[in-house]
């Protein structure tokens, strides 16, 4: 039987699971049955997709990443080198836990950096960008960048992944695609040209 994405040999794709087009797995990653992926995507090297996860078009999963049950990224999600995910806040080994396992949701276009780690029952907004390093215990807003542990916001990005600044205006110029965004209230807005001409 063809497909239509590509697996590296020493992948193991477990029968069920859904692979949209043109998506490549590599090295040493493991696809469970119930797992959704997207077409575009991209999977580095030993990366694990449990049962139930929900992965978008065009999401990039770097090496070393463990994507559990419970976990839904979006469109054109980063996820980089040895980010780590949970689903439960409280695990033992001797208890089964697996009826409380809490939703984490990675928004379109969101980043996280290398060696992350997210705790379970969080959502990381639309275009957020999450430090490397960082560990993510309450919610990040949409265009939030959170460094630290516990990551904290320390300022805001475009949906290029550039730092605005807020400094002069409320309104404000990504530097690399020139589109413009409007802080109000302490959330991000983006303006389309037409918008802002009408102001």
């Amino acid at each position: 039987m063809s497909t239509t994405y590509f697996a590296h040999e020493t992948a193991v794709i477990d029968e069920g699971a859904a692979i949209g087009a043109h998506t490549k797995i590599w090295h040493f990653c493991h696809i469970m049955s119930q797992a959704k992926i997207g077409s575009n995507c991209n999977l580095g090297q030993n990366v694990m997709i449990a049962n139930q996860v929900e992965i978008g078009n065009g999401v990039k999963i770097q090496n070393n990443v463990s994507v559990y049950e419970g976990v839904v990224l979006e469109d054109d999600v980063f996820i980089g080198p040895s980010v780590v995910f949970t689903n439960v806040k409280n695990p033992r080994s001797f208890i089964n836990r697996k009826a409380e396992f809490q939703k984490t949701t990675v928004k379109i276009g969101a980043t996280i950096g290398a060696n992350a780690t997210i705790i379970c029952g969080n959502t990381i907004g639309n275009y957020a960008l999450v430090g490397a390093s960082a560990v993510v215990t309450k919610d990040v807003k949409p265009y939030s960048l959170v460094m630290g542990n516990p990551a904290e916001h320390v300022g805001w990005v475009s949906e290029y992944g550039q730092v605005l600044n807020f400094n002069v205006s409320q309104i404000t110029q990504c530097p690399e695609s020139g589109e413009y965004y409007q802080l109000v209230d302490q959330q991000i807005t983006k303006i389309v040209e037409e918008e802002r001409e009408d102001n």
